[in-house]
Formats: structure tokens, C-alpha cells, sequence
């Protein structure tokens, strides 16, 4: 039985895409790396052990393994079950969060389990992915005749915004509405209503400028957390405060990289002067001690995993199987250029960590869950490929 098990493994791996595959692991390997330098620094400073981020993060690429592996076998006929039955878990995760939680780090974002903690709004985002695949490819006929029918995931997708919006995680809101505005976008729906809810999301949008730039909204819709990470312009000439101190400091570690970097391991601003480099400011660390050729090596393998993702989306002979593999494309590139754009000042600064690099559990994790999804796209429709090679073969 086990040697069935492991065959049937091995002809799965023979159908996933290698390129995602290969590039996948050695992103999170350079990330795995590049973490243990940003934090060892400034945790031997503290008196803390300089291989907790390292170690924790190992841990759970190693789980990662075994998630990777469960998810490729599972065929995507339940994947309609599997989304409601987790989206409904994780919706009650964040009213729990919402009325119950703790803050850490400015918002009840975090369920600390004591040896882990979880961040339930970043498996919403997969779990959204999933419902919307799913659910418009189930009820792709009734669409075209319901309007409620076709609002009921976009509503489900409000509600977890707002949940995220409220904790308050301005970010990860942010790549929500990225995501579902996008997905819904490209569905095969009558343009008629493309165009008014996509009124109604421009409406949002120009709701979201008026709280940036004027109407004095930010006082009464957002908290001073909030507020002081929307104020990212000129940071350097206010070093001192607290929203210039961070982003003034990673435009000194990118200056001081160069072309080639200072050596990996010999980054000088990790040295206490930026707070957390191991997470979103990773890349500035990168930057640092690698220069800007390693920077522009990742950005050329973001580009060709998001470009493979894109292809697979393409060629699934299913709409849940392209939502899905498209949904996971947005993913990605909307972590990329949250994160790059914040630490770059050209946005505010969100929280967003950068895929494959940044230190923390529920995004890698979520980010292992979404690529293997794709890989069981890829799966499913080279057999679907394959069958049709064999009909036409039989009528020749």
C-alpha cells in the first residue's frame, strides 16, 4: 500500500510545474538566510538566542513539506467544501479576534497558541481564492440570471475586509480588496454588472483618497496607528519621529549596498537602527549586504513564478481552475508591490510582509497553500490534456 502511495506520489511530482517547484524552495532558502541575518544581530543584543527566527522559521518550512504534499493529492471537486468549511472557521477566528483578542504590535491580528501563533486573516486570503473558484464555477449559470447569487462572495469578501480593516490590519485589508476586486474583474460575468459593482468599488477607492488627503475622515474612521503609517513623505526629514525613523533608515541601507552589497552578514543598520529588518524591511537588508544585483536577481524570479502561475491559469480547462491560479497570481504581486512600494516610500507603509523572504508563519505558510493549489491546477490539467491526446488518438 505504501508503495502504491509513494508511486502515485512520484507521477504527481512528475505533473506539477518545476520552474514554480525549484525557484520556490530556493526563494525561501535565500529568505531562510537572509532572516537569520537581519535578526541574529539585534537578538544577541538583547540578550536573546540569535537563532529563534532562524529555527522558528525552519520549523515551519519543514511543515510546509508535509502541507505541500497533502494539498497536490487533494482533487479540486472539494475544494467548494474545503473553503466554506475553513472560510467559516477563519470568519469565526476573526469575530473572536475582534471582541477577545490581544493587541500585539497595534492591532489583534495574532492567535498565540503559546508555541505558535496564527494569523487567521492571512488564510483568509487563500480561503477567498478558493470560495471564489469554486463558487462561480458551481453557479456559473445561475450568475447570469442573479444578482444576489453573484453578490453573495463579494459580500463574504466585504465581511472579511471589514473584520481585517477593524483589527485594525490596514494592510492585509488592503491585499483582500486587491485580490477580490481583481478575481471578480476577470470572471466571465455580464459586463453590465461588472461595471456597477466596479462603480461601487471606485466609490470605495475615492472613500479611501478622501481619508488620505482631506475631510478630517482619518480622525473619526482611523486609529493613530493607522494614521502614522499613512504619513510615509519625506521621511528622512523626520528622523527622529516615528514615522520617518524606519523608512529613512532603509533608504541608508540601500545607499549603503551599491551595486554588489557590503557582504552578506555586514549590514550596518540592522544593528539596532531598523526595528524588526527581518520582517517587512527584508529586502533593505538584501540591498545592504548583497547590493542591488541580488535585488534585481529576486525581482527576475518573482517575475517568472508569477508569469508560470499565469500560464497555468491560462491553460486550466476550468474557471475554477484559472480563478484559482489567477486569484494566487494577485496574491503574490500584490504582496510584491505593497511591500516594495512602502519600503521604497512611494506607499505608506502597511505591514505587508514580502513573499518567500519576510520572517513569519501564517504567510509562509498561506503562501505554501496557495502555490500548492496551483500545482493541483497544473496537476489536473495536464490529465485533462492527456485524456484528450487519448480520445483523439482513439478516433484516428
Amino acid at each position: 500500500m505504501a508503495k502504491i502511495k509513494s508511486l502515485k506520489l512520484k507521477e504527481d511530482f512528475k505533473k506539477i510545474d518545476k520552474v514554480i517547484f525549484i525557484f520556490t524552495i530556493l526563494l525561501f532558502l535565500f529568505g531562510l538566510l537572509m532572516i537569520f541575518s537581519a535578526s541574529n544581530v539585534s537578538l544577541s543584543m538583547s540578550g536573546k538566542n540569535p537563532f529563534i527566527y532562524f529555527t522558528k522559521q525552519a520549523l515551519t518550512l519543514f511543515l510546509s513539506i508535509i502541507i505541500f504534499i497533502i494539498i497536490i493529492k487533494i482533487p479540486s471537486k472539494y475544494y467548494y467544501f474545503i473553503s466554506m468549511f475553513f472560510g467559516s472557521i477563519l470568519l469565526i477566528l476573526l469575530i473572536w479576534l475582534l471582541i477577545f483578542g490581544d493587541v500585539n504590535r497595534g492591532a489583534k491580528s495574532w492567535i498565540n497558541l503559546g508555541f505558535y501563533s496564527i494569523q487567521p486573516s492571512e488564510f483568509a486570503k487563500v480561503a477567498l481564492i478558493m470560495f471564489f473558484g469554486t463558487f462561480y464555477e458551481k453557479y456559473r449559470e445561475k450568475c447570469s440570471s442573479s444578482w444576489l447569487i453573484t453578490l453573495i462572495p463579494v459580500l463574504i469578501a466585504v465581511l472579511v475586509f471589514g473584520l481585517t480593516f477593524l483589527q485594525p490590519d490596514l494592510g492585509t485589508a488592503i491585499i483582500i480588496c486587491i485580490i477580490v476586486a481583481m478575481i471578480f474583474i476577470s470572471l466571465p460575468i455580464d459586463f453590465k454588472k461588472k461595471l456597477i459593482i466596479g462603480g461601487a468599488g471606485a466609490a470605495v477607492v475615492a472613500f479611501g483618497l478622501i481619508l488620505l488627503f482631506g475631510f478630517d475622515l482619518k480622525d473619526k474612521v482611523l486609529s493613530q496607528t493607522q494614521q502614522d503609517r499613512l504619513n510615509f513623505k519625506d521621511p528622512c526629514s523626520r528622523y527622529t519621529q516615528s514615522t520617518g525613523y524606519q523608512l529613512c533608515n532603509g533608504y541608508i541601507a540601500m545607499n549603503n549596498g551599491g551595486l554588489f552589497g557590503k557582504g552578506f552578514g555586514n549590514s550596518t543598520q540592522k544593528y539596532l537602527y531598523l526595528p524588526e529588518p527581518h520582517n517587512d524591511f527584508i529586502m533593505v537588508i538584501i540591498i545592504e549586504e548583497l547590493g542591488l544585483v541580488a535585488f534585481l536577481i529576486v525581482m527576475a524570479i518573482y517575475i517568472l513564478i508569477l508569469y508560470r502561475i499565469l500560464l497555468i491559469a491560462k491553460k486550466s480547462p476550468t474557471l475554477k481552475g484559472s480563478v484559482i491560479a489567477y486569484g494566487v497570481a494577485v496574491y503574490i504581486f500584490s504582496h510584491i508591490v505593497v511591500n516594495l512600494g512602502g519600503v521604497f516610500g512611494v506607499f505608506p507603509m502597511t505591514g505587508v510582509p514580502l513573499p518567500f523572504l519576510s520572517y513569519g508563519g501564517s504567510s509562509a505558510l498561506t503562501l505554501v497553500c496557495a502555490l500548492s493549489l496551483v500545482q493541483r491546477i497544473r496537476i489536473e490539467s495536464y490529465d485533462h490534456k492527456r485524456k484528450m491526446l487519448l480520445k483523439e488518438g482513439k478516433k484516428a
